[in-house]
C-alpha cells in the first residue's frame, strides 16, 4: 500500500510564506555580521541538541523565524507521518509502489525479525549481503581475490552518476588516511541526466 496522496510542498500556503520570508531577507540585505551585532542571543536562539549531537545554525543565512516557517511547512506536508511510514516499510515510493529500504542498512542486528516488509526480513537480508561484501573486501585486500592477470588488485574503478559517484568519492577520500591495503580508486562519471 502506498502513502497517498503525494504532496507538492511548493503548492502549499506554508511554502508561499517561506518564499515571502526569503524575498524579505533578500530585500533587506543579508548580513550575518549585522545579524550577530543586532541579536546577542542569536547563537542560543539557533542552537539545539538532539541526542549526543549539538547543532548551531547561527552561522547560516537564516533567522529564528525561518526555523518556524520550515516547521510549519513540515507539519503541512505531514513530514512526521511520512517519516514514520518510511521507517516502517510503507510503500512511500509512489512511482514504483514500493518501500524505500535504505533505512534497513542502519538498523542494528538486534532488529532482525522486527522489520518485515512485503514478507521479507529486511534487516536479516541486509546483514547477509553486508557479510558477503565484508568477505569479498577482505579477499580483495589480502590478495586472495585477484584480477584477470592473477595479480593482486591495486586499482578499483567506480562507475557512477550522481550519488553513485559522489558517495563513493566522499567515502574514499574520508577514509583514505586509514587505508593500508595499497589499493587506489578511480572514478568514471557523467552528469546526472
Amino acid at each position: 500500500m502506498a502513502i497517498n496522496p503525494p504532496v507538492d510542498a511548493t503548492k502549499t500556503p506554508e511554502w508561499a510564506a517561506l518564499q515571502k520570508h526569503y524575498d524579505e531577507l533578500q530585500s533587506e540585505g543579508i548580513s550575518l555580521k549585522q545579524w550577530f551585532a543586532d541579536d546577542a542571543e542569536r547563537v542560543e536562539k539557533l542552537s539545539f541538541d538532539a541526542g549526543d549531537l549539538h547543532f548551531d545554525l547561527s552561522k547560516n543565512l537564516i533567522k529564528p523565524e525561518t526555523l518556524q516557517l520550515f516547521a510549519d511547512l513540515a507539519k503541512a506536508v505531514k513530514l512526521d507521518e511520512r517519516t514514520k511510514a518510511m521507517y516502517t516499510g510503507v510503500h512511500i515510493n509512489n512511482t514504483e509502489d514500493r518501500a524505500v529500504l535504505h533505512t534497513a542498512l542502519r538498523r542494528p542486528v538486534e532488529d532482525e525479525g522486527k522489520y518485515i516488509v512485503d514478507g521479507q526480513d529486511t534487516v536479516k537480508d541486509v546483514r547477509e549481503v553486508l557479510d558477503r561484501i565484508y568477505a569479498f573486501a577482505d579477499k580483495v585486500r589480502s590478495g586472495e581475490w585477484t584480477g584477470v592477470t592473477g595479480k593482486k588488485i591495486e586499482t578499483v574503478v567506480n562507475i557512477g552518476i550522481g550519488g553513485s559517484d559522489l558517495g563513493p568519492v566522499m567515502v574514499y577520500e574520508a577514509l583514505k588516511p586509514y587505508a593500508d591495503a595499497g589499493i587506489s580508486a578511480r572514478y568514471i562519471s557523467n552528469i546526472d541526466p
